[in-house]
């Protein structure tokens, strides 16, 4: 019984032996300077690919939604997630913290990269949980109440301030994302009005906290330009403000927001 099967296996491996003396003779025709020229370019060509790839793997897709409690920032949360609000209607003490794929995305083909959002509930207890979530983020959803915007002004500014003097955010020219929430109400302020008043509130407290020690505010960084009135375009990081109402699903804002800045 012969055995024929194997012929075009022998072949091969006679060509691949072929191919290696004439590779071999090769090499040791080409001066050795030569040799040593091909390996470093080979050598830095593959470090250069790992270091793009860690690079890459490392990028932050954290988004941070945060605010003052009731702006709405857990009903934003969950029409991200799920595309409904229906477990976003009482103020939450608790962060919400998940990585999913946006529910505007699900049936998007191809590969789509999921997000990590976290939710930080708004009471000044629990600020130090921004603190921790900050130098993890991709970019900051700050959520304002657009209804109930004058009563809530000041202490909104006071956040938002916090915020974008954070050391961390602005070394890392952290993406900001002003969004009015809530303008589906027939009360809601608009954007631009918004944008003016906290422009102003935090003119005042920079002006305020500039004459404080800075031992007192380490961690702060100085905003905007001395002498001129503040506006968020004097921030190291792109400020951006939009609108829109997390309870009736008009969150394309945010949803572009998140795609800026992490990629699908």
């Amino acid at each position: 019984m012969s055995y024929t099967g194997s012929a075009p296996v022998d072949e091969w491996i006679r060509q691949a032996e072929l191919w290696g003396r004439q590779a071999e003779a090769w090499i040791r025709q080409q001066p050795p300077e030569q040799i040593y020229v091909a390996a470093a370019v080979v050598a830095i060509t593959i470090l250069v690919l790992v270091v793009a790839s860690c690079l890459k793997s490392s990028k932050p897709n954290t988004i941070v939604l945060s605010g003052l409690s009731g702006c709405g920032k857990t009903t934003l949360f969950y029409q991200l997630r799920d595309g409904s609000s229906h477990q976003g209607t009482v103020t939450s003490m608790e962060e919400n913290n998940d990585t999913f794929v946006l529910h505007s995305e699900q049936e998007r083909k191809g590969k789509v990269k999921p997000v990590h959002i976290i939710d930080v509930p708004g009471h000044a207890r629990l600020k130090p949980k921004l603190d921790e979530v900050l130098p993890k983020a991709a970019g900051v959803v700050f959520v304002v109440d657009a209804q109930d915007f004058l009563s809530s002004m000041q202490a909104a500014a006071e956040y938002l301030y916090d915020i974008l003097t954070k050391a961390t955010v602005v070394k890392k020219r952290v993406p900001v994302l002003i969004f009015c929430n809530k303008t589906d109400k027939v009360t809601a302020h608009s954007k631009e009005f918004i944008k003016k008043q906290l422009e102003k509130e935090i003119n005042k407290l920079r002006e305020s906290r500039n004459a404080i020690s800075s031992a007192d505010i380490s961690d702060e960084v100085q905003l905007g330009v001395p002498g001129e009135a503040f506006n968020f375009s004097q921030c190291q990081n792109k400020v951006t403000v939009a609108e829109g109402a997390g309870s009736t699903g008009n969150v394309s804002a945010v949803e572009q927001f998140i795609r800026d800045y992490v990629k699908a």
